[in-house]
């Protein structure tokens, strides 16, 4: 955990000198310097190249070609947006003033989510916004339902208290996670340090560190502890994903394979299983992208192409008088 905060800390800290390097010496508009300097940055610290079977050589050929002197700030944003986004990386991003790169992962899995499908027939007994979660009791079933769409949002300990105390008699939890884009990863051990009595080793890390697009670090373990707060024992947490569960909720699912009584179900999320890190370009455009890979407990590295559930499960959108993949939850944990 704090390898993977320094990294982010490093991130802020780089940015700030390249504002003063560039400042006295590399500031530049020409096209060609820009683009030189952002495909030298992704060839010597992207963490994807061999796991994506991306030629980031043939990609310079091409992109190259259709730079030129005294082109638009327009036009070179869009050259070098989509050469980047050719590594199909939702932590890849060029920024300007004026325009965001995005390569939108999720677009590439069906939807899977409607939230009103769950409010008018799951929680028609009453819905809780506790901080930022939205959850409440399914009918019938002594099964608590809970929904954190963002972990860009705080996962307050408090909150977690009154949720966890409120649902302590039930037959088993459903945390839905869909769509869930990502966000603050200290919301990731906050969550699952409830879960579990011992500390726990749930994945590992290895960084970029070489010119070599296969050269890394140690592999580096990550482990949660448990809180000394209430927790959830003994008892099912279902974890529902899919597609547009990215970054952050990709990190969730992978650890929560190492949590013997989590189980996933839902379509496998989006990936994002890379911490991104970034810098300036000279003429003052920034940009992002992966380096470092994440692992389970066997050393596969499959995060990136995204976590696959123990259970799959689809939304069938023909028949919106349910929630299938909850349904599917449900099911589970009366099972069990």
């Amino acid at each position: 955990m704090k390898r993977i905060l320094y990294i982010l800390v490093l991130a802020s800290v780089l940015t700030s000198c390249k504002d003063l390097l560039f400042e006295k010496e590399l500031a530049s508009t020409d096209p060609f310097v820009n683009f030189d300097y952002l495909w030298k940055e992704v060839d010597s610290k992207y963490a994807y190249f061999e796991l994506k079977n991306v030629d980031w050589d043939k990609l310079r050929e091409i992109y190259r070609k259709k730079i030129y002197s005294r082109m638009s700030e327009d036009s070179l944003f869009n050259v070098m947006g989509s050469m980047l986004n050719e590594l199909r990386d939702d932590h890849t991003n060029l920024v300007a003033p004026f325009n965001v790169s995005r390569y939108n992962a999720y677009l590439k899995g069906r939807d899977n989510f409607e939230y009103r499908i769950i409010k008018d027939i799951y929680l028609k007994a009453g819905e809780y916004t506790t901080e930022s979660f939205r959850h409440g009791p399914l009918p019938g079933a002594n099964i608590g339902y809970i929904r954190y769409s963002s972990f860009m949002n705080t996962a307050g300990e408090g909150a977690l208290d009154f949720i966890l105390d409120k649902y302590k008699n039930t037959k088993g939890l459903i945390l839905d996670l869909r769509e869930n884009g990502g966000g603050n990863f200290s919301n990731i051990p906050r969550i699952l340090s409830r879960f579990i009595t011992s500390k726990t080793l749930v994945m590992y890390n290895r960084t970029r560190n070489g010119k070599g697009r296969n050269d890394f670090g140690p592999f580096e373990p990550f482990y949660i502890s448990p809180s000394s707060r209430i927790k959830y024992i003994g008892k099912p947490l279902v974890v529902l994903i899919d597609r547009g569960s990215y970054s952050a909720t990709t990190f969730f699912a992978l650890a929560s394979k190492a949590i013997p009584n989590i189980t996933l179900i839902g379509d496998k999320t989006g990936g994002g299983g890379g911490l991104p890190n970034g810098g300036q370009l000279p003429n003052g455009w920034t940009y992002r992208f992966s380096i470092s890979q994440s692992y389970d407990l066997n050393k596969i590295n499959y995060s990136e192409d995204g976590v696959n559930p123990e259970i799959f499960c689809e939304l069938n959108w023909w028949d919106l008088r349910k929630d299938d993949i909850l349904e599917r939850a449900i099911l589970f944990i009366n099972s069990r």
